[in-house]
């Protein structure tokens, strides 16, 4: 799914969330960001413990007769550690009977012919009580059935950030006129989905929404450990409290997706097939490529030797590891997980890294096509990512060693374009450093080569780094990567995640309703700020190509003293290089 978190292991008892089980390996004394990270998941099993046993209290005293069943306990237990530990942290206990709600989704979604399992129900926020004033006030007198309970989840304090982010970055006035007030008070129902994971799940999910003319108000999307969603929306823009009519319209709407886009053919929401056909248990001994006539690029996995892991996900695993004695990294998909939407983007990640020679892009070697073993094979780049850089690492780049880095992105990017392959999921995380400082983009899982209409429509990529017309599953071109690069512009220039208080989607909800964007800081460089705006534009076409901002980016640095492009860049990556080898990188 597009938000990514992962779902801890399920525990066998309750007693072992007290003491921490479930935790990382013990931390050793030379490790303290792992004594860290145990504590931590240590207080999240505590917590999760404590949610437990007030939920399984407040359902012993409601009286409901599933709470009574024989076993129920274990079974509620089992619920809680189905989900990430997130799931336990923002739940409202004190509607306990939503998590039997949850449970039921989760169970119903089991059965093909009940996905996507939903619930729909009217709620209210303190927000919606305590305004508009005397208009709220007279309803509430006048129709006492109005007052709804809260959504599962609470109100996100999240979202307060998000509307005091929009009022900083585009000097809005809240103040409210009386007009304003009357118009706050709108119906409000909160819409529980439940349906097997996948990738693009939360993209169908909201793009179904629009459809029906709802705005999403705040949104809790959650991966259980066994491979289902439970996706959480609170939406505002149907005509009425009462649920009927807007449970028969989310019905008709899956149904109508359904005939349209076939997205039952593979037991939960598939893409449509791209320019190829996958059954979901494939029975070919290979997953076949498009070809276009180039030189064989098929590697024996016999030749493959794997060294250490390097990174894990839910759907991979990458390695060190040498092809003919070169140093190479291996991106191996975990069997269990393959299905035909993941067959679908391996072949598109090879069919678009084998067509690519650029010192800018991570140079494709080869890969292995035969199932089980699916695995794509890279140069290795020792550097690590510029994500883990900033973030994990702390690191912090100096102004010419920051355009440095942008102009080698730009460059890497300009020539995907002119050979129209739009990457889609342009981040730091797909940033790759090797020995010498020299940056290249990387990861092409979901790349794809422009139609020849020049616009897109599916929708991709991470919501921190998304242009607003892809997260709106409208048209989009080329432009939607010059987006995605004035946000990670952003985040080198800050060291800071985008819109880190938020959950990914919430800040999907902001750049498209509110028009969000990061605030940049007032110390940044004056063109290199204008940089930033112009290429996050709402308007596809008022953003520069990656030739333009290149020609500003060279002038930046001629203005900051870097004529001679990489030296500043080698000198102070240079330290932090070896450094991470020190570690063992």
């Amino acid at each position: 799914m597009a938000v990514e978190e992962a779902a801890e292991s399920c525990g066998s008892h309750a007693a072992a969330a007290a003491s921490g089980g479930g935790a990382a390996g013990p931390a050793t004394s030379s490790s303290s960001a792992a004594a860290a990270h145990a504590r931590k998941q240590q207080q999240q099993q505590r917590h999760k413990l404590e949610v437990y046993t007030e939920v399984l209290r407040r359902l012993h005293e409601s009286g409901l007769p599933e709470a009574r069943a024989t076993g129920f306990d274990d079974e509620l237990w089992n619920h809680f550690n189905r989900l990430p530990a997130r799931y336990a942290m923002d739940v409202n206990v004190e509607r306990a009977e939503d998590v039997l709600t949850h449970r039921r989704l989760l169970e119903q979604a089991k059965d093909p012919a009940q996905r996507p399992a939903f619930a729909v129900r009217a709620v209210q926020t303190d927000a919606d009580s305590n305004t508009a004033g005397e208009e709220v006030a007279s309803r509430l007198l006048n129709r006492q059935q109005s007052i709804h309970p809260p959504p599962a989840f609470g109100s996100s304090t999240n979202l307060e950030a998000l509307a005091l982010e929009v009022s900083k970055s585009q000097g809005q006035d809240h103040d409210s006129t009386s007009d304003n007030g009357r118009s706050l008070y709108r119906p409000m129902h909160e819409i529980t989905f439940s349906t097997i994971d996948k990738p693009k799940l939360l993209s169908e999910l909201t793009s179904l929404l629009g459809e029906l003319g709802l705005n999403i108000q705040e949104a809790h999307a959650f991966s259980t450990n066994d491979g289902y969603s439970l996706d959480v929306f609170v939406v505002v823009g149907w005509h009425d409290e009462e649920t009927e009519d807007l449970v028969e319209a989310v019905q008709k709407e899956i149904g109508r997706i359904e005939e349209t886009q076939a997205w039952s053919s593979s037991h939960s929401w598939s893409t449509p097939v791209e320019n190829m056909q996958v059954a979901e248990n494939s029975a070919a001994d290979r997953v076949e490529i498009p070809t276009d006539g180039s030189s064989e690029w098929e590697i024996d996995v016999k030749l493959l030797k794997f060294g250490n892991k390097v990174a894990s996900g839910s759907y991979g695993d990458l390695y060190r590891g040498t092809y003919c004695s070169q140093d190479v990294a291996i991106k191996v998909l975990k069997p269990e997980r393959i299905n035909a939407d993941m067959q679908r983007e391996f072949a598109q990640e090879v069919y678009i890294m084998r067509k690519v020679r650029h010192k800018n892009v991570v140079q494709f070697i080869g890969a292995c096509t035969k199932p089980p073993n699916l695995c794509i094979v890279t140069e290795y780049m020792s550097g690590g990512s510029v994500y883990d850089y900033l973030h994990k690492h702390k690191g912090v780049f100096k102004l010419p060693t920051l355009i440095g880095v942008a102009m080698d992105v730009s460059k890497g990017m300009s020539y995907l374009h002119q050979n129209n392959i739009i990457h889609r999921d342009l981040k730091t995380a797909n940033l790759l450093m090797d020995e010498n400082g020299t940056v290249k983009v990387a990861d092409f899982g979901v790349a794809r080569v422009k139609a020849q209409s020049g616009v897109m429509t599916a929708e991709t990529g991470t919501y921190r780094w998304m242009a607003p017309e892809v997260i709106e599953h409208k048209p989009y071109d080329h432009k939607a990567d010059v987006f995605s690069f004035g946000i990670l512009m952003w985040e080198l220039l800050t060291g800071k995640i985008p819109y880190e208080y938020l959950t990914p989607l919430q800040a999907a909800v902001g750049v498209v309703q509110k028009g969000l964007r990061p605030t940049i800081p007032k110390h940044a460089h004056a063109k290199l700020s204008e940089l930033l705006q112009k290429c996050w534009q709402q308007d596809p076409a008022q953003r520069p190509d990656f030739s333009e901002i290149l020609e500003t980016l060279q002038r930046i640095a001629e203005e900051v003293g870097d004529e001679h492009e990489g030296k500043h860049k080698d000198k102070v990556l240079g330290g932090f290089f070896s450094a991470l080898r020190g570690r063992g990188h």
